[in-house]
């Protein structure tokens, strides 16, 4: 097999707030930047977007998708991550993909530049806060809710910290979820089996046509074999499902696919947990259908102005999330069919893995 080789972010322009330099990983990334010849910014001000170019909206999206900000995250409380984890973990937010169906779209709109957060070890130390305030119980946190960690770990190595960091946290989980495919550095990692590392798959063509700088299927599945390799229990997040003419054909043959694969790596059916030995399956997978909020389909049809996204409400129910606002899903009649299938396709294909959910 030939070395799989592994592409690496690099942003056009780097934002540094003051307090991000008063940290030691902030100091070390203001070097590595201005080292490698990358125009490096400093501001007292929290106004990222005002220092992005471009003259219209397609620009400036295409812009921050370039740019990072380098700053510290305020504040003591994590969101809640439900139904994935307990708790946000927020290490980063946004990433430089530019996937046209992206929620994201609702929080970060026509700004969606990369945040690296400098404090780690604060937010670890409130994550730990968490655990003991919930102590017996199993505590989860996700590291990918508002963004995804693998473009920017070469710089922060804020991923191998929250991992190694979980490792020794007896009543812990951490989980993330990616689409992108530079892991070598997590695989020497110390997890004691307590992060869960899950790779986002979709059919080929959803890849390349709506996933714009987003790895192709055949690099995550080896990115996520790579990381099955080095003892991680890992999982498939197919996200989102389109419901669309012959969707039970298409996505059957993505299940197939991954059967396949996960047979032919010939890896245990369960993961040992920590030092007390507690077995959790080896394989996960997660369905999240698509869905979207009227703020995110005006900002997605903006920038993308030939987009073939599928908005169209009249197989949608309007439905008002955790967080307050209000999103398009597909009807009760059709989610129900969703999940019919799924569950039917994965219990036959995939029998030792845990379905966690389907939304």
């Amino acid at each position: 097999m030939e070395e799989r080789v592994e592409r690496q972010f690099v942003p056009a322009r780097v934002i540094f707030t003051n307090e991000a330099l008063a940290y030691p990983l902030g100091k070390k990334l203001w070097e590595t930047f201005s080292g490698l010849g990358i125009p490096v910014i400093r501001t007292a001000r929290q106004d990222v977007a005002s220092l992005i170019p471009g003259a219209t909206a397609r620009e400036i999206y295409q812009e921050a998708k370039r740019t990072l900000a380098v700053g510290v995250r305020r504040g003591t409380r994590f969101e809640t991550c439900r139904p994935s984890a307990d708790y946000q973990l927020p290490l980063v937010a946004s990433c430089p993909g530019s996937c046209q169906y992206c929620y994201l779209h609702t929080r970060f709109g026509r700004h969606p530049y990369l945040r690296a957060y400098v404090n780690i070890e604060e937010i670890l130390a409130r994550a730990d806060r968490y655990i003991a305030e919930r102590h017996p119980a199993i505590t989860s946190f996700e590291a990918a809710a508002s963004g995804d960690p693998l473009p920017l770990e070469p710089y922060t190595g804020a991923l191998k910290t929250a991992i190694e960091h979980f490792a020794s946290q007896d009543k812990s989980r951490l989980r993330f979820v990616t689409k992108y495919v530079n892991v070598g550095s997590l695989l020497a990692a110390r997890h004691a089996g307590r992060t869960r590392t899950r790779l986002s798959v979709n059919l080929p063509g959803v890849i390349r046509k709506w996933e714009g700088g987003a790895p192709r299927l055949e690099e995550r599945l080896e990115a996520v074999h790579a990381l099955a390799k080095a003892g991680y229990p890992v999982g498939f997040l197919i996200a989102p499902v389109f419901l669309f003419a012959d969707w039970q054909k298409a996505y059957g043959e993505l299940l197939d696919r991954l059967a396949g694969e996960w047979r032919s790596w010939e890896l245990p059916e369960e993961t040992t947990v920590g030092e007390a030995g507690e077995k959790e399956p080896s394989l996960t997978l997660e369905i999240v259908s698509h869905r979207f909020t009227a703020r995110a389909r005006e900002a997605i049809r903006e920038i993308f102005p030939q987009t073939s996204v599928p908005f169209e409400q009249e197989c949608r129910s309007f439905r008002y999330g955790q967080f307050g606002y209000g999103k398009y899903v597909y009807n009760r009649e059709l989610l129900n069919e969703m999940k019919a299938f799924f569950s039917e396709q994965i219990a036959r294909k995939l029998p030792r893995a845990r379905l966690e959910y389907i939304v």
